[in-house]
């Protein structure tokens, strides 16, 4: 393991389908049944890019993990991000591909730490929003809750037929007014329709994640998956 900050440790793991880190809270101590919060980066980015928010969310309650997509994307000379599927793509094949690789990735994670059904919290930026939309809503079960950072709901048509029947799994929404916010707007309309209530707010910013949206964000973690209390 190497240092990611004076308080937290990371390590690297070569998954079966999926690259990920493993960002471990301060004092980790394996023995115990830390709460999972899983971080999906968007289009171009890499698992390093969402790491930072680990130690903004709580240094000493949660296990992080954070996938790398299965996508090498070529940015300029010499940089290579990475996607979940190829930019404005809805290739089914693609998107099968991707929530099937994240599904093994899911199940890798819950097994190597002991992680028990409703322990867990899907969050994702962008593209990777779109992917924890399409993955967590049908999978009530292990998942706690949702965050879906500047993203929409790709295929709403094909997303409903994948809705439980009971829905009433918490959703945290937060998009820029100078995004696309539209997209975020029929989202929301989207959830509210079929029977959620997602906790939707709007920022004055583009697309990115603002300390505004910190602000609102760990708090609704910590009351939707509290973080493990140590003595």
């Amino acid at each position: 393991m190497q240092d990611s900050s004076p308080t937290m440790q990371v390590e690297t793991v070569q998954g079966q389908d999926l690259t990920y880190l493993t960002v471990y809270p301060q004092q980790y101590d394996p023995t115990l049944a830390y709460p999972v919060i899983i971080l999906l980066h968007g289009f171009g980015a890499s698992m390093y890019d969402l790491a930072d928010l680990c130690r903004l969310i709580d240094t000493r309650g949660y296990l992080y993990v954070c996938p790398n997509a299965p996508i090498p994307v070529k940015l300029e000379p010499g940089m290579v991000g990475f996607a979940w599927t190829e930019p404005g793509s809805n290739d089914p094949e693609q998107l099968l591909n991707a929530e099937s690789k994240l599904n093994s990735f899911f199940q890798e994670v819950m097994e190597n730490h002991g992680v028990s059904p409703g322990n867990s919290l899907l969050l994702g930026f962008s593209q990777g929003g779109s992917m924890t939309y399409r993955c967590g809503l049908g999978r009530p079960d292990p998942f706690a809750g949702l965050v879906a950072l500047s993203c929409s709901i790709r295929n709403p048509d094909e997303m409903r037929e994948k809705l439980p029947t009971e829905r009433t799994q918490p959703i945290f929404i937060a998009h820029g007014l100078r995004d696309t916010i539209q997209r975020a707007q029929d989202s929301r309309d989207f959830l509210v329709a079929e029977g959620y209530t997602p906790t939707y707010n709007e920022y004055d910013m583009a697309h990115e994640i603002s300390q505004e949206v910190i602000r609102d964000l760990v708090p609704w973690i910590h009351r939707v998956l509290p973080p493990l209390q140590r003595r």
